[in-house]
């Protein structure tokens, strides 16, 4: 009776989900994006400054052009549950890349379950950035010794796409 065990170092996590909003301008309206990131993940969201500037558009490079906000952990887990059901438990599968990463976008942040309208806010839109890992990973990071992960390491689309089908109960369409 041979019993074959799953090698721990192979397991994929959620390394964490990032809220992005891109609102082309600075001003009230990043405080308004700010307000309405913070009521999604209850989280302390920071602005993002422009790398450029683009005279047509009125922007001037390190203007802030955008929030984001970081969710790591449990909350991470609950979060994206959350973004799984505005978009109704069906995932893409062409938004999957091959390093164990998958992004989407919600057109109304109001269709999250739990957020409701404010009509200081209004209705935004938001990027979402979903970041799978495995152990070992933060050799990519560290500040000494950095290295790449190996290839058979590194988490393929389908090994995302089946640990999001059986942690949080998507179809992949």
């Amino acid at each position: 009776m041979s019993q074959t065990t799953e090698n721990p170092s192979r397991k994929i996590s959620l390394e964490k989900v990032v809220l992005n909003m891109g609102l082309g301008r600075s001003g009230e309206v990043i405080e308004v994006g700010k307000a309405a990131l913070h009521q999604i993940s209850g989280r302390k969201p920071s602005s993002r400054a422009a790398k450029e500037a683009h005279r047509d558009w009125g922007v001037r490079k390190g203007e802030p052009i955008g929030v984001a906000v970081t969710v790591r952990g449990e909350d991470a887990k609950a979060l994206l549950k959350r973004l799984f059901e505005a978009k109704g438990n069906q995932v893409k599968e062409s938004s999957f890349d091959n390093f164990g990463n998958y992004s989407f976008g919600i057109n109304e942040h109001i269709d999250i379950p739990g957020v409701k309208y404010d009509p200081k806010i209004g209705i935004l839109g938001l990027g979402v950035s979903v970041s799978l890992s495995r152990p070992g990973y933060a050799i990519r990071k560290r500040s000494k010794h950095k290295a790449s992960v190996g290839k058979n390491h590194v988490i393929k689309s389908e090994e995302a796409k089946d640990y999001l089908i059986k942690e949080f109960g998507v179809t992949v369409v």
